[in-house]
């Protein structure tokens, strides 16, 4: 029987989006540019889904634009926000433990001539928001901070950091990823603070290929696809309908869901560190805060040979970010981790599928990997 615990890494579709993919690919496949019947029909779809998925966000359909990815939509935030304020400043702010979405931007923005100042996570993952405002000058022109940390489930107050932008009368943009918090940490985009925030479907049990970028209404964004004038004229290209309507149809399971669905992660992830922690010595819990992500050390077991040692028992589970292959992970290294300890960690991601037995089996194949491979 397989038990699925890489759900940070992606999600099983479900069972209403893949109907409203498949509806939207066998009935409503009209372009939603043209005049037509089919055309109109497919119209109305785009935008009772925009309506949603802006619902689910908690901001203005008009200042919900789709993407193909929170990649995209980190890039696109990023490059296009800091070139957007050149004029004013080449100073950003961000922090060393991004996903390589934004760590590579802002590679990008440096290649530019911008400066980068990456603030250093605590020791349980969260970027200080008093950091940020140490670091904060004159000529700041961009915050990009990560809402829950991918790797660690670290939750940085977004809010607080808004605010102090706010108190200190920065111009600065302020984006977050908040790929790994939507519809798994509450939060609205209208009293959140942020000008700009990235999502992803398919964290939320959508399919891949479709994400999605607020920009604040009055913000002023350039384009980064240009052709047709789809999406406002904001993001060129025909609209990608059956990953929106299904995007759409997976944030309406998920707030139906909500209500039991986040308590009962937080509950399973507790039972993994409860049973593990009292079972092996040395057992380390790394960062978070999200319900749905745990990542654990178990000394003497290197990340690889547990997760094969899983594998084989048909329980997934990960390293770290499933976008970096190879080498020590720059978020727990940023953290200022033991290497014994990042050498050992891996990560657990839940969803609202995953059940008792998903459970069971994880702690007792890792407590059987301990017994057979650890070494002191």
């Amino acid at each position: 029987m397989e038990h699925y615990l890489d759900n940070a890494a992606t999600t099983k579709v479900c069972p209403e989006a893949v109907q409203a993919a498949m509806d939207a690919m066998t009935e409503n496949y009209g372009n939603p540019g043209s005049t037509h019947t089919r055309g109109r029909s497919a119209r109305r779809l785009l935008d009772a889904s925009r309506k949603t998925v802006a619902f689910s966000l908690g901001c203005k359909p008009d200042e919900l634009v789709f993407t193909s990815c929170g990649s995209e939509s980190d890039n696109w935030a990023i490059l296009a926000g800091a070139e957007s304020m050149r004029r004013k400043g080449l100073h950003v702010i961000s922090s060393g433990s991004e996903h390589d979405a934004v760590r590579k931007s802002l590679d990008e923005l440096e290649r530019r001539g911008f400066e980068v100042t990456r603030l250093k996570p605590g020791v349980t993952g969260e970027i200080c928001p008093s950091d940020v405002e140490r670091a904060l000058r004159e000529d700041t022109v961009l915050v990009s901070l990560m809402m829950v940390n991918n790797e660690t489930g670290s939750v940085t107050d977004i809010a607080s950091v808004a605010r102090i932008l706010r108190e200190n009368k920065s111009t600065a943009l302020f984006h977050t990823d908040a790929v790994q918090a939507f519809m798994k940490v509450p939060f609205r985009a209208a009293s959140l603070g942020a000008d700009l925030i990235s999502i992803s479907g398919h964290k939320i049990h959508a399919p891949k290929g479709i994400g999605a970028l607020y920009i604040r209404s009055g913000l002023k964004l350039a384009p980064f696809l240009v052709g047709g004038g789809q999406e406002n004229g904001r993001r060129a290209g025909t609209e990608a309908m059956p990953q929106i309507a299904a995007f759409a149809a997976a944030c309406s399971a998920a707030e139906d869901a909500s209500r039991y669905a986040l308590p009962r992660m937080n509950e399973l992830r507790n039972t993994v560190i409860q049973r593990l922690g009292r079972s092996i010595p040395g057992f380390t819990v790394i960062g978070g805060g999200a319900p749905h992500i745990l990542s654990i050390s178990v000394p003497g077991i290197r990340s690889e040979v547990l997760m094969n040692f899983l594998e084989a028992r048909e329980i997934y589970i990960s390293k770290s970010s499933a976008c970096k292959r190879g080498g020590r992970s720059h978020v727990l290294e940023s953290m200022g981790l033991n290497p014994g300890i990042i050498d050992c960690a891996v990560r657990i991601g839940l969803s609202r599928f995953t059940n008792d037995a998903d459970i069971e089996a994880l702690c007792e194949g890792i407590l059987d990997a301990r017994a057979r491979l650890a070494h002191s």
